[in-house]
């Protein structure tokens, strides 16, 4: 197989399958590549997030990325109405390909679906550039996170 997947698409967890696939790159990006330990990479959140996946046409699992709403996201951004986007990942080799855009897309439409008015992350702070070119806002100090230093960031889905 060559280094650069095939086109892909992305999508809502529809099965046991697709989450099976989300928990792994989960696996590798974070676990393996980030170091973060494995115990605290899956939580009691991911049971009612909306889990986004990025599928390449041969089936792979090329990216994820989850949505907390309601309590769980509340209990992050103080509000109801803001979801927390978090647990973004791309395996390396579909890195550069625009599939992080998609996910995050994929993220605001779904929580646009749940009515939110606006989406929260944690950013890694290698990654602000990022978020900022898709509209996110960083607020408030910088962090820890899994030993990572971190910014909180907010994009408006209303404009």
């Amino acid at each position: 197989m060559s280094g650069t997947p095939a086109p892909y698409t992305t999508r809502t967890v529809i099965d046991e399958r697709d989450r099976a696939a989300c928990f792994q790159v989960r696996k590798d990006v974070f676990v393996g590549e980030q170091n973060v330990p494995e115990e605290i990479e899956y939580d009691a959140y991911d049971a009612d997030a909306v889990h986004v996946i990025a599928v390449a046409a041969d089936g792979s699992a090329l990216g994820t990325g989850r949505l907390l709403h309601g309590p769980a996201a509340a209990a992050r951004t103080g509000n109801l109405a803001v979801g927390s986007l978090g647990r973004l990942a791309v395996i390396k080799r579909a890195r550069g390909l625009g599939v992080g855009v998609a996910l995050v897309r994929a993220v605001e439409d779904a929580a646009r679906e749940l009515g939110l008015a606006a989406v929260d992350l944690h950013a890694q702070t290698h990654a602000l550039g990022f978020y900022e070119r898709l509209g996110y806002a960083a607020y408030g100090p910088e962090f820890p996170d899994a030993g990572i230093p971190h910014r909180s960031m907010r994009r408006s889905l209303h404009d």
